[in-house]
């Protein structure tokens, strides 16, 4: 990820809009909903929020830079958030920091870290300590069982006239 993309370096912008993240984070609380808030940001404008909807929406992918992704993408009309920077109220979990690495989101700040959010019940430790382990060792077992045509998709995308490389 590159510095200096969406809402710049400088420590006042990166201050307001983690501050953002926080006020919907805590704004989210109130409502019923989880401790995260996340806003995205392109050029020093604010482009779209995210909340935690977990338990809302009973949808586990429902957190609030996955969110904020979402939104941004829908407003913008691609997949691709080149430029932009997320701000996240807390230390973005695997899952959403992958979200904003596959959206191509050149900055990802954040306000609280992995251990505020353990402490709030929220421990993503158990998902870092297991993306270390061999595959073999995890308690849901992850295996790839090979079909006939199971590459037949990719060759298909490989000589579609309307892919879109990402």
């Amino acid at each position: 990820m590159s510095g200096g993309a969406g809402g710049g370096t400088a420590a006042g912008s990166d201050e307001h809009f983690l501050e953002r993240a926080v006020e919907l984070a805590t704004k989210n609380v109130a409502e019923g909903g989880g401790p995260f808030g996340a806003v995205l940001v392109r050029g020093g404008e604010l482009l779209a929020t995210g909340q935690n909807r977990v338990t809302r929406d009973n949808d586990p992918t429902a957190h609030a830079e996955v969110q904020a992704v979402r939104a941004a993408c829908r407003l913008l009309g691609t997949f691709s958030l080149h430029g932009t920077t997320l701000y996240s109220s807390c230390e973005p979990c695997p899952m959403c920091l992958a979200s904003a690495l596959w959206a191509r989101v050149d900055r990802v700040v954040y306000a609280a870290d992995r251990d505020d959010a353990a402490r709030g019940g929220f421990d993503d430790r158990a998902f870092y300590d297991l993306f270390s382990t061999d595959r073999a060792l995890w308690s849901t077992p992850v295996r790839q069982q090979r079909v006939p045509g199971a590459a037949e998709p990719f060759d298909a995308w490989l000589t579609s006239a309307a892919r879109v490389d990402y």
